[in-house]
């Protein structure tokens, strides 16, 4: 039911459970004067749960997931969907897991076929992150860190990294994200959240209207690695520079949507954003016309991995609720995949005392 309750924002702390050493895991929840809640976890960076109103002021949870720490361990070891997770060293895939840097060849293990994908199969959603509480005037946060040491799944080089989630008072999940290495290494950032915006279990994303203000893509060879071509969206289903149903021609005769999903069709491609780098861009949006939802995309990163959730499959997820086929979407700003190896691609090299930088922000309305 509607509630007029007075909000305020706030940070609470609470116990996640502990992972088979021992270590304990904790859940840091930010709420916004309008009631909004974000849950964070220091497992993996892992967004837990984003509680939004819809338009008529009935709140839910859109995120997927998982109600306990081993619910997300069991997942690695299962279905490994990465619901939520913070991903690097390398989002999305590295053709053969291999690349080469100032004439060197680094190998990460291969998780996905052949290939590496999102880091290796121990990237940073398997890591615990260190964390405290920040907070300004409107806004409530957590400060993430963790290192990687020069190695680590292959890469070179020590990388320290930083993500803050900030909420405030608009609605908006600011995700801000730094890292600096002591040696020449490639580096490639994002949030691995799935949305349903009627509510996490409630059906499938086809339904719901999808914007990606991205006039080319980047296809991809049936192992989902990018060819090196950059193609117009223009005559394809992945025309969707204006709000069009995510499911309007996911069955499309296409190759693309074979490779991403080979029985049914799906979408698991990076676009190519028409203005990379300009944080108050509008990237994308997607909205539910059922319950009003939307969430809106702005980020410095020049690209987004759009995925329909194509391989979930009856995952039992929050309060008993069930993930089906289509059951989310992400939204995961990146550069593109295999960038090392792809000439052509915007790079995705951090040199030594070079700051990396990258802030994607999520905007949920109505407010």
């Amino acid at each position: 039911m509607k509630s007029d309750m007075q909000h305020q924002s706030d940070i609470s702390i609470s116990n996640f459970g502990k992972l088979p050493n021992g270590q304990e895991i904790k859940r840091y929840q930010l709420t916004n004067n309008n009631g909004m809640e974000v849950s964070i976890l220091t497992y993996g960076g892992i967004v837990q749960s984003i509680r939004v109103p819809d338009k008529n002021g009935h709140f839910d949870d859109i995120a997927l997931g998982y109600d306990t720490l081993q619910g997300y361990l069991d997942d690695q070891q299962k279905n490994h969907t990465y619901f939520g997770a913070l991903i690097g060293r390398y989002a999305n895939r590295l053709a053969g897991g291999r690349f080469t840097l100032d004439g060197s060849q680094y190998q990460v293990p291969a998780n996905n076929g052949p290939n590496a994908l999102h880091g290796g199969p121990e990237g940073f959603d398997t890591h615990v992150w260190k964390a405290h509480t920040i907070k300004g005037n409107g806004w409530r946060g957590v400060e993430l860190s963790t290192l990687s040491p020069d190695g680590e799944m292959g890469f070179p080089g020590d990388l320290t990294v930083t993500v803050r989630y900030t909420l405030n008072n608009d609605n908006e999940l600011r995700i801000h994200y730094t890292a600096i290495s002591d040696a020449p290494t490639v580096i490639n950032l994002t949030n691995h959240t799935y949305f349903n915006l009627a509510g996490a279990g409630k059906g499938t994303v086809l339904d719901q209207l999808a914007m990606i203000n991205a006039s080319h893509y980047t296809p991809m060879n049936e192992q989902l690695i990018p060819t090196g071509e950059i193609a117009t969206v223009q005559g394809t289903p992945m025309d969707f520079r204006q709000l069009t149903p995510i499911g309007a021609r996911i069955h499309a005769d296409h190759p693309q949507l074979h490779y991403a999903e080979p029985d049914q069709g799906g979408y698991d491609l990076n676009w190519v954003l028409d203005n990379p780098g300009k944080p108050m861009a509008l990237d994308a949006r997607v909205i539910d016309p059922e319950s009003g939802r939307q969430v809106e995309m702005y980020t410095t990163e020049p690209g987004v991995q759009f995925y329909t959730g194509n391989f979930l499959k009856q995952i039992k997820g929050k309060n008993g609720k069930t993930y089906q086929h289509w059951g989310g979407f992400t939204l995961e700003a990146q550069h593109f995949p295999d960038s090392p190896n792809q000439p052509d691609f915007p790079s995705t090299r951090l040199n030594p005392g070079q700051p990396y930088t990258q802030t994607t922000i999520f905007k949920f309305l109505p407010l």
